[in-house]
């Protein structure tokens, strides 16, 4: 009966989806919109079936830069969290600037990295970790200040040292909020490097939109984002699945 209600509620957003892809298609098709304005669904996916080899070169290139800058911000997150977490004066002193930090536009940073940087893959890389880090940091922090105080005097009076601890207590209890934070984190990787090729660039999923743009081929900037939202919706899912395996106990 479970499986059942789970499976109807997957059923509804595709449901949904189907209907406005339909009605889309119907009002295009029917030009009450001109394809030039806003190409029909089925000509994305012949521009996409077309233009598929020139679109994953670039898809490569985004993949690569927005990876590398998630793996990073992974990374300094745990280094980061540990010694927010072991040292509360540093913990009160960094907390403030990182939300400050967020307060920023990317799209207001980004070119300062262009202009630091140059236009290689470097600049897009530190705005996926600018987006990126701090969700994953916060996350940790959270996840290992919700420690049970209780736990964590039974493990001193176990004689556990701080690394014991650590290990065997608070990063379990951690790891919840952690694969929260990085799916969060996930949704921008992608939209973050993409931002930052923009605004140059030799190749990249957003160098490939910004001249399909120029050229007023809609259809070639819709396929790109097709692209964009089922490699996001796929890499959600599968730090999903390793968070369910990992996190076994939840």
């Amino acid at each position: 009966m479970k499986e059942s209600g789970n499976i109807q509620n997957k059923m509804y957003p595709v449901i949904t989806i189907a209907v406005v892809v339909a009605l889309w298609q119907m009002v295009v098709g029917l030009q009450y919109i001109q394809p030039y304005i806003l190409p029909s669904p089925s000509n994305i996916i012949k521009t996409l079936v077309l233009d598929f080899r020139n679109i994953m070169e670039n898809a490569e290139t985004t993949l690569y830069e927005s990876f590398v800058g998630f793996f990073i911000s992974i990374v300094l997150s745990f280094i980061l969290a540990i010694i927010m977490d072991s040292f509360h004066t540093v913990k009160k002193s960094l907390y403030p600037i990182l939300l400050i930090s967020q307060t920023i536009p990317t799209i207001a940073i980004a070119p300062l990295f262009i202009i630091w940087f140059g236009f290689g893959a470097l600049p897009k890389i530190i705005v996926v970790i600018t987006v990126c880090f701090f969700p994953i940091v916060v996350s940790l922090v959270d996840g290992l200040e919700k420690v049970d105080v209780d736990y964590i005097n039974l493990f001193h009076n176990m004689k556990a040292s701080k690394l014991q601890i650590f290990y065997h207590l608070k990063l379990p209890y951690a790891l919840v909020n952690f694969f929260s934070g990085l799916k969060i984190a996930a949704t921008y990787m992608i939209m973050s490097a993409i931002i930052g090729e923009w605004l140059g660039g030799d190749s990249g999923i957003g160098v490939y939109m910004v001249r399909a743009k120029n050229a007023y081929q809609l259809d070639k900037v819709f396929a790109s984002i097709l692209v964009i939202v089922v490699v996001s919706i796929a890499i959600i899912y599968i730090i999903d699945f390793i968070g369910k395996k990992i996190i076994h106990w939840k």
